[in-house]
């Protein structure tokens, strides 16, 4: 699935975004300033959460809860050695139930479960995105 849009409609483009996944592990990729984090913040909004969404650059992951759900967002921009992932227990978080939404998941491309989606954001103009979704496969 392929989707342009302008950011004051951001809400409906995530919420097209969610009805196409099939995995609650979910990868982002783009460019800084593409719109990632963005676009997250949206999503833990439409999940249901009232949490303040900040990128987890400097702490690696976020966690986030809704009344259903438990929400994790990594930003593995600043990771050099996967060894610090797996000193968080980066299994763990990725055998759970709860919806793991990555930055720049290239470190840990292996580690990624079978079932999962990746989001690639690129940016038109100012207003304007464009992404790329696609299930089962990681962009490197």
């Amino acid at each position: 699935m392929e989707l342009t849009y302008k950011l004051e409609e951001l809400p409906k483009a995530v919420d097209t975004v969610l009805k196409q996944l099939n995995s609650k592990v979910v990868c982002f990729y783009g460019d800084m300033g593409a719109g990632k984090t963005t676009f997250i913040k949206a999503i833990v909004k439409a999940l249901g959460s009232n949490d303040v969404v900040s990128s987890p650059t400097f702490s690696l992951v976020n966690p986030y809860v809704t009344e259903k759900d438990t929400i994790y967002h990594f930003d593995l921009y600043r990771v050099q050695d996967v060894e610090e992932l797996y000193q968080i227990g980066i299994e763990d978080y990725l055998d759970s139930d709860a919806w793991i939404l990555i930055e720049w998941p290239q470190i840990i491309a292996d580690l990624l479960p079978e079932t999962h989606s990746a989001l690639y954001f690129s940016t038109v103009n100012n207003d304007v995105r464009s992404l790329k979704l696609t299930e089962n496969y990681c962009l490197t």
